[in-house]
């Protein structure tokens, strides 16, 4: 079925198979059509049916509940064609560049899950064939029997990776992660499509790193520090990262961070507890680390006070966590929207 796309720049042309989401068919021909999350929860990638028919995978998309009745409008990675399609979308869009990699549908088979605190729990997936992306992308995953995909960012940086290291958070009425949690989870084979996210780092960026995460944020994170001690980067600019969690039971990955740090001389990592004091213990088992009291983006900004000159900022966690940080990174940093990347998956 061929797709017509009207945007503010251009009209762009694609093809889409039967079944694929309008979404995942314009990103797999290299047009960067609008998301965020592509999840179905944000509403980045509304577009407004002009001609032909769309199918709605999940008509319970928590974004398709601000659209108009009868506005014709319809969220791309949520829907199929059913025909031949003309859409428009509001937004400014433009071909990939040609060094950036395509994303597309895999699977993989889950082949370990394991506990890193009471409810959040790392996934090891081996990949149908291998898989190119950059630090700090993500992948949306299906999953049987559960409606719409999910988002997850790599924890590993590998090229060619020939299995994901995934982070998942155990939600309350969560389908997705209590079947993760579940007993039936491990050997089951996933959909995955991706790589996806612009929230992404390349030692070419020749900038200072700010990385703030709030817990299972950090997965991305982990994929930066990895790629940067990969090119040694933390020889040639500094890097400050702050990862905020609630209580001391929320700690996980303090030992691969610290084993970052080892050989990263000037990397520093400051670990913010937001409803408790964090006990002297891990100071002393941790000794180069900070340790503060306090939201992870105010630590941040404490931590950062005249420090914000030829910094690249990245963020991620839960939403309002996100849209704090960024307030902070753009009032007191005054950082411009280029040194700033982030991913919202809810």
């Amino acid at each position: 079925m061929k797709i017509l796309v009207t945007a503010k720049t251009q009209a762009f042309s694609f093809d889409c198979e039967p079944g694929e989401k309008i979404l995942h068919a314009g990103l797999r021909s290299g047009i960067a059509l609008p998301y965020e999350c592509g999840t179905g929860t944000c509403g980045t990638c509304k577009a407004r049916l002009v001609r032909g028919a769309v199918h709605e995978a999940w008509p319970e998309a928590p974004a398709r509940a601000a659209f108009k009745p009868d506005s014709g409008q319809f969220l791309m990675c949520q829907c199929q064609a059913g025909e031949d399609c003309d859409l428009e979308v509001s937004a400014v869009v433009r071909p990939m560049p040609p060094e950036t990699g395509r994303p597309g549908a895999l699977s993989a088979r889950l082949r370990r899950r394991a506990l890193l605190t009471h409810d959040v729990a790392s996934l090891e997936l081996e990949l149908e064939r291998p898989l190119d992306f950059e630090a700090g992308q993500f992948v949306l995953m299906t999953a049987p029997g559960i409606a719409g995909a999910r988002a997850y960012s790599m924890v590993n940086f590998d090229p060619q990776a020939e299995r994901l290291v995934l982070l998942v958070k155990k939600k309350p009425d969560g389908r997705m992660s209590e079947w993760l949690f579940g007993d039936t989870a491990p050997g089951t084979r996933v959909g995955l499509f991706g790589p996806m996210g612009g929230a992404t780092f390349h030692p070419d960026v020749a900038k200072n790193l700010l990385l703030i995460a709030g817990g299972s944020g950090i997965a991305g994170m982990m994929s930066i520090l990895s790629r940067a001690a990969q090119d040694r980067y933390f020889e040639r600019h500094s890097g400050h990262l702050v990862f905020g969690v609630r209580t001391r039971r929320d700690l996980f990955f303090l030992d691969e961070l610290a084993a970052f740090q080892a050989g990263s001389p000037r990397l520093e990592i400051t670990i913010a507890g937001s409803d408790e004091e964090l006990d002297p213990e891990l100071a002393a088992r941790y000794p180069r680390f900070a340790f503060a009291k306090g939201l992870v983006h105010a630590v941040a900004g404490e931590r950062m006070t005249d420090r914000f000159e030829n910094i690249r900022a990245y963020a991620a966690g839960p939403p309002p966590m996100v849209d704090a940080t960024l307030r902070m990174l753009v009032v007191q940093g005054r950082l411009s929207r280029d040194n700033i990347r982030y991913d919202k998956f809810s």
